[in-house]
């Protein structure tokens, strides 16, 4: 009766995790498309994040990764190089018991699309790890866990700034958790945002959970979000079996900090 259970759960469990990889990568094209210049979910025509997200003091924001480097990339005051941030990503057998594969979003980095209220953009944005400021830099990587019968799949993203960009980014996050509860973006439904805890680690975090309504599956998803000096290690864990068990494992946010802290060095 029990190896029948277990068959079961395993069965679920590997039904579930694309599942999870496919709805991702649905929201993941429909924003590409609409950041584009493509369509909403209301067929009308959506803006690309450089036209519409206009701050009220007219500053002007770019949708994608500054190709200028002031100071120079990897210096002590400037942002990590692209491939500083790969050779600090996770890799497979870093952290006992997880899988680390290069991430299908990884390419959509720095695209944004307006979500409505604009109140919730910040947490909007990192749904798909993009930000304002946006980021000089930036990798993703896929993590799945070697047990059968976990259903999470965890998303890493390192994403490196400017000098202070890190901070408005977590100041923005922090912000939107406290106000958003629900909104839309790209045509998706996104409610339950709720603020947590964030773990005691670099020099400030924000954790937050929300519920995504994707291609008619509910999808809740949990993040953590660390600032290290000018560099954000960003993870979101989405589980569709257990939604009360949907988590970012703490020994993944910790082996990642450690990782960058040698890669920086």
């Amino acid at each position: 009766m029990m190896n029948r259970i277990g068959i079961r759960i395993r069965m679920r469990t590997r039904i579930a995790r694309p599942l999870v990889a496919a709805s991702v990568v649905a929201a993941l094209g429909g924003t590409a498309a609409c950041g584009a210049g493509g369509t909403a979910g209301d067929g009308k025509a959506s803006p690309s994040a450089a036209g519409s997200r206009t701050a009220d003091a007219g500053e002007k924001k770019t949708p994608t990764r500054r190709a200028e480097a002031t100071p120079e990339p990897g210096g002590a005051d400037g942002p990590l190089s692209e491939a500083q941030l790969k050779k600090a990503a996770l890799v497979t057998g870093d952290v006992k018991d997880f899988e680390v594969k290069a991430s299908e979003g990884a390419d959509l980095l720095g695209q944004s699309v307006p979500a409505k209220p604009a109140t919730c953009q910040a947490v909007a944005d990192m749904f798909l790890f993009t930000t304002d400021p946006p980021s000089a830099a930036g990798v993703s990587r896929g993590i799945i866990p070697k047990d059968e019968t976990n259903a999470s799949v965890t998303t890493l993203t390192l994403l490196s700034y400017e000098p202070g960009e890190a901070d408005e980014v977590i100041a923005g996050l922090r912000s939107a958790t406290k106000n958003c509860t629900a909104y839309r973006h790209t045509g998706y439904d996104y409610k339950d945002v709720k603020a947590l805890a964030g773990p005691d680690l670099g020099d400030e975090s924000v954790a937050f959970r929300l519920v995504a309504s994707i291609e008619g599956a509910e999808v809740p998803a949990a993040y953590t979000v660390v600032r290290d000096g000018t560099t954000l290690v960003a993870f979101s864990s989405m589980n569709m079996l257990d939604a009360d068990e949907v988590e970012v494992p703490d020994e993944l946010v910790e082996a990642q900090l450690a990782k960058l802290e040698k890669a920086a060095d």
